[in-house]
C-alpha cells in the first residue's frame, strides 16, 4: 500500500487561518460580554439624565416671574425634555407640567430608587426587543436634592432608538479592536508557533523520505519552550533512529555473510568432528584429557552457529494455531530436555489441570518453552515448577527453577539479542525469542524474580477458546 492512502485529505483552512478566525470569535464573544453591561448602564444614564433635565425645565418654569401658567412656555420645555408630562413632587408642594393633550394611559412604570444590575440588564433587553412604543412613566431624584422627586412620562421609542444608536458604535468599535487584536495574535502565533511547526513538519517528512541521511536531522534553536524542547527531542529521537538503522544494517550484512559461508562452515565443524573422533581413538593419556574439551568446544561453535543463523532467518512467524491439551506439550517438552546433557538431572514438577486447553502454534510455543526450560538447565538448576492457570481472560504460565538466579548483565539486556546471555559462548537469542514467540500469539512475559534462591518468569497467554471448540489439533478457524 502506498503512502499516498495514509495522507490526510488536505483542508481547505489551515491552522493560521482556524487561529484568526477564533481569534477574531473570541474577542467579540468578549465584547458581548462587556457591551451587556454597558447598553445596561447606557439606559440608566439615559433615564437619570431625562430626570435630571425635566427637573431643571420645572426649575426654570418656577423662576419665571408670571404668576400665570405659560402654556407656550411648557410645550416648548416639554418638547426640549422629549417628555409628555412632568411632575415634581416638593415637602411643601406637587408642581405638575403637562402639554396641551393629556398623556396616554401610561404602560410601564420604572422607579430608578428600586433598580438593581439584573432589573437594569434585563430591562434593557426588553427594551430592546420590543417594536411597540410604550409610554413610561420613570420616578427618580434630581441630583443633591435627596428630599424631591420627579416623575417623567415619555415615549419608549425615542430611548430604544437611542440604545440602538449606541450599540451599533459599540458593535463598530469592537469589529475594529477584534480584527487589530486578532491580527496582532495571528503574526504573533504564525512567528512563534506555527512557523516553527511547520518545521517541525518538514523534518519529520524529510527524514521520512531518507532517515540514513545526516543531514536530514533537525537543527535545535535555543529556545526554551515547549517547541524547543519538541525540536531538542525531534533531534534526539531521530539520531537514536538513524544509529538503529545503521546497527541494522550492519546485521543484516553480517547474516546475509554468515548466510553465504554457512554450507563452508558446516563442512569445516563436520571435518573437525571427524578429526576429533579419531583423535579419542588415540590411547595417548595427553590426547585423551584434550579430546573431549576439543569435542565440547567444537559443540558450542556448532550450536552458536546454528542459533545465529535461524534468528537472521527467522524475519516474521507465521503462525499456525491449534487447539490442543497444555500439560501433553509440557510433558513432550519434559521427555526431550531429558535427553540432553545439561537437563538429564532436571527435576520436573508439572502443576498444570489436565483438562487446560490452549490456542496457539504447537511448534512455536514448544520452541519458546524449550529456550526456557533448557537455560535453567544449562545454569545449574536441579529442580524445575511449572504450573499454568486462568486469570482475568489470560493464560499464566509460570517457570521457576532453583538456580543461582540471572547476573547483573544479563537482568539488564535480558530480551536484547547478542546482549543478554549469562554464560560463555551463549548468544542470548533464547529469551529474545521466547519474547517473539509469545508476542506474535497476542502475549508477553516477564521477570517475577531472580537470585541465589532461583528464577521464574511468567508467561501471559490470551484465553480464546471458542465455546464449543473443535477436534483437537485441528487448526482453529
Amino acid at each position: 500500500m502506498s503512502d499516498s492512502n495514509h495522507k490526510p485529505k488536505e483542508r481547505f483552512i489551515n491552522l493560521s487561518t482556524r487561529l484568526l478566525i477564533l481569534t477574531v470569535i473570541f474577542v467579540m464573544l468578549a465584547e458581548v460580554l462587556i457591551w451587556t453591561p454597558s447598553v445596561a448602564r447606557y439606559r440608566k444614564t439615559y433615564i437619570e439624565d431625562f430626570i435630571n433635565r425635566a427637573y431643571l425645565s420645572m426649575v426654570a418654569l418656577d423662576a419665571m416671574p408670571h404668576t400665570q401658567p405659560n402654556q407656550d412656555l411648557e410645550n416648548e420645555l416639554l418638547r426640549q425634555t422629549d417628555a409628555l408630562a412632568i411632575i415634581v413632587n416638593r415637602p411643601d408642594r406637587r408642581m405638575l407640567m403637562v402639554g396641551g393633550d393629556m398623556p396616554p394611559p401610561i404602560d410601564l412604570t420604572v422607579d430608578m430608587r428600586d433598580e438593581t444590575f439584573w432589573s437594569l440588564v434585563a430591562d434593557a433587553f426588553k427594551t430592546l426587543s420590543r417594536t411597540d412604543n410604550r409610554v413610561i412613566r420613570a420616578i427618580g431624584m434630581p441630583p443633591k436634592q435627596p428630599k424631591l422627586t420627579v416623575e417623567v412620562i415619555f415615549e419608549e421609542s425615542t430611548m430604544r432608538t437611542a440604545m440602538l444608536d449606541f450599540s451599533w458604535r459599540i458593535f463598530a468599535l469592537s469589529l475594529v479592536i477584534s480584527l487589530i487584536t486578532a491580527s496582532l495574535v495571528y503574526f504573533s502565533l504564525q512567528w512563534m508557533i506555527v512557523r516553527p511547526i511547520r518545521n517541525l513538519t518538514g523534518a519529520m517528512i524529510g527524514f521520512r523520505n531518507n532517515p540514513e541521511d545526516a543531514t536530514r536531522i533537525i537543527r535545535p534553536t535555543p529556545r526554551g519552550d515547549e517547541i524547543g524542547m519538541a525540536q531538542r527531542e525531534l533531534a534526539e529521537m531521530q539520531s537514536q533512529v538513524q544509529l538503529s538503522l545503521k546497527q541494522k544494517n550492519r546485521l543484516a550484512a553480517m547474516g546475509g555473510a554468515m548466510t553465504r559461508i554457512n554450507h563452508d562452515l558446516r563442512n569445516t565443524l563436520a571435518t573437525a568432528v571427524l578429526v576429533s573422533d579419531k583423535l579419542q581413538m588415540i590411547e595417548d593419556p595427553e590426547v585423551k584429557k584434550v579430546a573431549p574439551r576439543l569435542m565440547k568446544a567444537i559443540d558450542r561453535a556448532i550450536d552458536l552457529c546454528s542459533q545465529t543463523l535461524n534468528y537472521a532467518a527467522d524475519d516474521s512467524l507465521v503462525l499456525r494455531p491449534r487447539r490442543f491439551v497444555l500439560r501433553d506439550l509440557i510433558e513432550e517438552l519434559q521427555g526431550i530436555l531429558e535427553l540432553s546433557e545439561e537437563c538429564a538431572n532436571l527435576q520436573w514438577s508439572i502443576d498444570i489441570d489436565q483438562g487446560m486447553e490452549i490456542v496457539a502454534d504447537r511448534r512455536h510455543l514448544l520452541r519458546a518453552l524449550h529456550n526456557l526450560c533448557s537455560n535453567a538447565g544449562q545454569a545449574g538448576a536441579t529442580s524445575l515448577e511449572i504450573q499454568a492457570r486462568l486469570a482475568d481472560g489470560e493464560i499464566l504460565i509460570d517457570l521457576a527453577d532453583d538456580g543461582p538466579g540471572l547476573p547483573d548483565k544479563a537482568k539488564e539486556h535480558l530480551f536484547q539479542a547478542f546482549a543478554g546471555s549469562s554464560r560463555d559462548g551463549g548468544t542470548g537469542l533464547g529469551l529474545v525469542i521466547v519474547r517473539e514467540v509469545v508476542m506474535e500469539h497476542g502475549g508477553d512475559i516477564e521477570l517475577l524474580k531472580t537470585g541465589p534462591e532461583g528464577t521464574a518468569f511468567r508467561i501471559h497467554l490470551p484465553d480464546d477458546i471458542p465455546p464449543h471448540p473443535p477436534d483437537l489439533d485441528r487448526p482453529v478457524t
